[in-house]
């Protein structure tokens, strides 16, 4: 390509075919637009773990789990959907770049719907999600034109376009359905379950199909990264808001400055350990291995986002304003965190298939420390202190992968270059 044509398709944004780009082009990198639509999804995850927040500190277990569990699937899958089809046909053409404004809409439509269906959930009868399943929907509907222009513009792939199609726009007569249907909360969870399996099995086939679409892997695992970094700035934001609430009833002190640590650290840590994954050079090798990995990411964005909800409760408990105790609120923080690190080495294994003694140690020490910040807030340990142990949980991984495990992980690499 030129430099004229480079600055011609800078400066205009004509129309042009969709035609699937090179999944072997070099320097392929994550679009400015690309990162405008990622920020929407940070109004999602922050409203979502707030909401998830104060459920959990009021006791209401349930309806934390189920809420959490619903609004995460949604916007995870919202926005993956989207990254493999911009990583597969991205043409930022005009036409491209207002249908992604339609889903930006749709991503604000269903931000507005999770207090509603929070709330709904602790009250008998009808469960509302209306709202939140109606911005969903303007989101998969603009990807079923997205898809229906692919189709008819790249004949090679027009079967595998016309199937994500088709699988999306089943699932979204099943949403409005259940919307007109006004069910429970359990007839929702069995719909809902139903139709997520239908979302989930429609890239399967659709890849399946004639060689699937022409995605980028190095272009994905960075889109990944960077939405988990959208998760990890919601854990930051909490850890904000729970340093302001210890200053604010004990100014500064230890425990404002274990709060603190404990919180960046954890993210700073969390973060690394994701770092750690080589999901680009194995999928770049092995792209059969591209659906459970990521399936898998939409668990562990909901963790981080999760552990990022715990140390807002965290906040909130510390503002004396919980109802449940240090034990529980420690655990707020401590079972999301152990979920993320049980998912990346369960992640690191499905890519490489390399079985590791040295990360059963790791797990081993891993849990230890878990085990021993829970003990803490047994015993009665302040909160700051507690979660300052448990933030060496990340850190074993850290340590022992710069130390031994990169010497494992850089053959495993190089033999699939």
């Amino acid at each position: 390509m030129t430099v004229k044509r480079r600055m011609r398709e800078t400066i205009y944004h004509h129309a042009q075919r969709m035609m699937g780009r090179n999944p072997n082009e070099e320097h392929r990198a994550a679009t400015s637009l690309e990162a405008l639509f990622d920020l929407t999804f940070a109004t999602c995850f922050g409203s979502a773990a707030t909401l998830f927040a104060h459920e959990l500190t009021a006791g209401q277990y349930s309806a934390a789990l189920i809420g959490f569990g619903f609004a995460s699937f949604a916007i995870c899958w919202a926005w993956i959907n989207f990254s493999w089809f911009s990583s597969a046909y991205d043409t930022d053409d005009w036409i491209f770049r207002l249908i992604t404004l339609v889903q930006m809409i749709g991503v604000l439509v269903l931000a507005t719907g999770l207090p509603r269906m929070f709330s709904s959930i602790e009250r008998p009868g009808h469960f509302d999600n209306s709202i939140m399943v109606s911005g969903y929907v303007i989101m998969r509907v603009a990807m079923v034109f997205q898809w229906l222009r692919a189709a008819r513009q790249d004949d090679a792939r027009r079967r595998t376009c016309l199937t994500y199609a088709i699988a999306i726009s089943i699932a979204q007569i099943g949403w409005v359905m259940q919307i007109v249907m006004k069910t429970s909360v359990g007839e929702t969870a069995l719909f809902a379950c139903a139709l997520a399996l239908i979302e989930l099995a429609g890239p399967v086939a659709a890849e399946l199909a004639e060689g699937g679409t022409p995605w980028h892997a190095h272009h994905i695992a960075e889109r990944y990264s960077l939405f988990a970094l959208i998760a990890f700035g919601e854990g930051i934001v909490a850890t904000v808001e729970a340093l302001s609430a210890t200053v604010e009833t004990q100014g500064w002190s230890v425990d404002a400055g274990l709060i603190c640590l404990a919180g960046i650290g954890l993210m700073f840590g969390m973060w690394w350990v994701y770092d750690l994954l080589p999901s680009a050079e194995m999928l770049h090798a092995h792209r059969d291995r591209s659906f459970l990995w990521g399936y898998g990411q939409i668990i562990v964005n909901a963790s981080i986002v999760a552990t990022g909800g715990g140390l807002h409760a965290a906040a909130i408990f510390i503002e004396h304003k919980s109802h449940i105790g240090a034990l529980a609120t420690l655990l707020c923080v401590a079972v999301p965190v152990s979920l993320f690190l049980a998912l990346s080495y369960a992640l690191y294994y499905y890519l490489t298939r390399q079985p590791n003694r040295l990360h059963t140690c790791l797990l081993t020490i891993t849990s230890a420390v878990v085990a021993a910040a829970v003990i803490a807030a047994i015993t009665g340990v302040p909160i700051a202190f507690s979660l300052a142990i448990l933030m060496l949980a990340p850190a074993v991984t850290v340590v022992g992968f710069e130390i031994w495990g990169h010497r494992q992980t850089l053959p495993i690499i190089d033999g699939h270059s």
